[in-house]
């Protein structure tokens, strides 16, 4: 691996070209951002960087004139007769009346530069909903389906391209934050009052980010100091007496910054609406404390550091008052640390290297019933990356070196499933931009499992823009990942199912292909934007879940073939002045080879669709007004005694929220499932708990039915 970054460093020199270079600043120091910068009389020019850098090919003789103008400043003339770096002062233009620029950002953006298919989830789009913690962030968005893994714990799942989310590689700031025993539950330890903004990525991404990325990315961007509110402070109260509680501080000046997020959430109530005599939602006692520290005290280097605990009871079943009851017991503890820092070239622009490292332990208690899982997890994360171009800024190049650590020890029923995976990796990123309108990125990387042995992974992302208007996207690559069965699937521990279930598998691997189509117009003078993407997901390797024998439980290697095709449509249109509306219609195909048979994958609806409106009465949105239908297409019901029926109906679920701002208040409330949809007796042989028949984990509708909710928030 050393030969391999030396070798890439020693070819790099030796294609370097030299360049006049520098900085360009105002008349109290501060960087000039997007300053032009030519040879007088020549179409050579450049523009300075986000830090005021700038580089320019050389002249053929000397002494030549450098151009430099800037809005609002007078243009500078420089006499350049050498090779060398050009530090240059920009004096104030005369003053100008004062011009007021009104603008309005979408909550949700979709890209039209980024090579990858990304789209940006802000925290306006969060608040749209009471998005409690991350599985409840994707209410009103369609690419990421969320759904019930089953009718006990209350924990939500989700689906990437018709795919379990175990196949969506979830980050934290480009750390790898949900993976191993936190698959389950995880969604639900992330606060949604922390998440500054949620970037999705369609397709296999970036190599630099790992190699479990099948469906796609989902990136976390927790509130930094310098962006954060002095103070925020959010309460959350619904009709079912559920409280949660989170409070942020942030200390926002001085070369150390810090901010430190807790939220705590309490529910004691015994909810049966059903008559099942089972409860509808778990007892919950839920404690969770982030604290983050950044430096800002160097132009050389950034450093930044976060430390993590959280606690996690919930406790359900059946009712008190039944004799030997069936009982659910679900326990987490969770410490992480994790550290990032960066080595930054000032004289070279675009040029810098980086560490990443995370550790964690998770203990994990799940008891369902007559099953009972215990778990640990230990697991440590290295990433160094370095970041650099050859020749000039058209050949951008990232490379490094990564390691995975995990150690699980397990148990279900008594029996072991110990596990310990190392993976040692390298990777190389190519960016090739000879235009604006085009960009192509080409990837690699190379994965060691201490007992699997070596895995490759190429990746390709290209974006081409028609017009500035108008992207183009293809993408195709190749993932793999090392399947922890247990932990990924302990919603089918809600059932009387015999497991069969070794401790040898192979790693899963899938390649995927997709391509997108974006367009920004105007409909009646109102911006609109249109997407249209397709993508296909095709194993090689595949770990299956087979609930098909309604009496078994069992996990194999796959034999034969396993895909997804999954087509997506998006419009948004503001369709009068503060009127915004987004509708959007999903088609998923997913198929599987269950004992040499292949079927539809069961429990994954069809085909999709959302609904969203937003109202707000004025500028600074004194009133709010939000309202969101989903459509669920039919899935497939595996075969089971008690279900007279192949595939479930599709239904309809409808939320809706008010929101008052009143200065650094704002009040809300809202509703979700307002028309009471539930799926019809989803605990089934819930009269006889220990019996053959009882399985609460085929799930297709909601469990809960109408709830009300309300609370506040507070910045200050």
């Amino acid at each position: 691996m050393s030969l391999f970054m030396l070798g890439t460093v020693a070819i790099q020199a030796q294609t370097e070209k030299k360049y006049i270079n520098g900085t360009i600043v105002d008349s109290e120091g501060q960087n000039l951002i997007g300053a032009n910068i030519y040879w007088e009389g020549t179409q050579t020019a450049t523009s300075s960087n986000k830090n005021g850098e700038y580089q320019l090919e050389p002249p053929q003789d000397y002494p030549q004139i450098l151009v430099i103008s800037f809005v609002g400043f007078q243009t500078k003339k420089v006499e350049v007769s050498e090779l060398g770096k050009y530090k240059i002062q920009l004096s104030e233009s005369i003053e100008l009346k004062e011009v007021s620029v009104e603008a309005k950002v979408s909550t949700t953006e979709l890209s039209m530069i980024n090579p990858l298919q990304s789209q940006k989830i802000s925290s306006k789009e969060l608040q749209k909903a009471a998005c409690c913690n991350l599985s409840e962030s994707f209410e009103t968005n369609a690419t990421v389906d969320v759904t019930f893994s089953d009718a006990i714990s209350g924990a939500k799942q989700i689906k990437m391209l018709g795919l379990d989310g175990v196949y969506t590689q979830i980050t934290q700031e480009n750390v790898p934050l949900i993976r191993g025993l936190s698959s389950t539950y995880g969604l639900s330890h992330v606060p949604g009052t922390w998440i500054e903004s949620i970037q999705i990525i369609k397709g296999p991404g970036s190599v630099v980010n790992g190699f479990e990325s099948f469906a796609g990315q989902i990136n976390l961007e927790l509130f930094k100091p310098q962006n954060s509110e002095g103070l925020f402070w959010n309460t959350y109260v619904n009709a079912e007496a559920k409280v949660e509680n989170n409070l942020q501080i942030a200390k926002r000046h001085g070369d150390w910054k810090s901010v430190l997020f807790t939220s705590l959430a309490y529910y004691d109530a015994e909810v049966d609406n059903n008559d099942d005599n089972f409860l509808d939602v778990t007892h919950l006692k839920y404690y969770n404390l982030l604290n983050k520290w950044q430096y800002d005290g160097s132009d050389n280097f950034n450093f930044s550091a976060f430390a993590n605990v959280l606690s996690e009871e919930r406790e359900g079943g059946q009712l008190e008052s039944s004799s030997n009851p069936y009982l659910v017991d679900i326990d987490n503890t969770i410490l992480v640390a994790g550290t990032k820092f960066g080595l930054l070239q000032p004289s070279e622009p675009n040029k810098s290297i980086g560490t990443q490292t995370s550790f964690k332990r998770h203990e994990q208690k799940a008891v369902f019933g007559n099953n009972d899982f215990k778990g640990i997890q230990e697991s440590v994360y290295l990433n160094l990356i370095r970041q650099t171009y050859i020749s000039n800024y058209d050949h951008a190049l990232l490379y490094g070196l990564s390691y995975f650590g995990d150690r699980f020890t397990q148990s279900l029923n008594g029996k072991n499933f110990d596990r310990l995976d190392l993976v040692s990796g390298f990777f190389s990123e190519y960016t090739f931009s000879p235009i604006d309108d085009f960009t192509l990125v080409t990837g690699f990387r190379g994965d060691y499992h201490h007992q699997l042995g070596m895995h490759y992974l190429p990746r390709l992302n290209a974006k081409y823009n028609p017009s500035d208007d108008m992207v183009v996207r293809l993408s195709a690559g190749k993932s793999y990942r090392f399947p922890n069965v247990i932990s990924e699937n302990l919603s089918y521990l809600a059932s009387n199912r015999n497991i069969e279930i070794s401790n040898e598998f192979i790693a899963e691997q899938a390649w995927n292909y997709g391509v997108n189509f974006t367009y920004c117009f105007l409909l009646f003078d109102r911006g609109a934007t249109f997407s249209a993407d397709a993508f296909r997901t095709e194993f090689q390797n595949q770990v299956v879940i087979d609930i098909e024998d309604q009496f078994t439980l069992r996990a194999y290697n796959l034999e034969g073939e396993s895909y997804s095709n999954s087509v997506q449509f998006d419009l948004s249109y503001e369709l009068l002045e503060r009127v915004d509306v987004k509708v959007a219609y999903k088609i998923n195909k997913v198929y599987t080879t269950f004992d040499g048979v292949i079927k539809l994958s069961p429990l994954v609806p069809q085909d999709r669709a959302l609904f969203n409106i937003a109202y707000s009465t004025d500028h600074i949105n004194k009133w709010m007004f939000d309202f969101t239908s989903n459509y669920i297409g039919e899935s497939r019901i595996p075969e089971h005694k008690l279900i007279d029926q192949d595939f479930s109906e599709s239904f309809e679920i409808f939320n809706a929220q008010i929101t008052k701002k009143i200065n650094q208040f704002d009040i809300y409330l809202g509703g979700e499932n307002l028309f009471d949809y539930k799926q019809e007796d989803p605990i089934l042989g819930s009269d006889d708990p220990f019996g053959d028949n009882f399985d609460a984990s085929l799930i297709w509708a909601p469990v809960m039915g109408r709830l009300i909710y309300a609370g506040f928030r507070f910045n200050l």
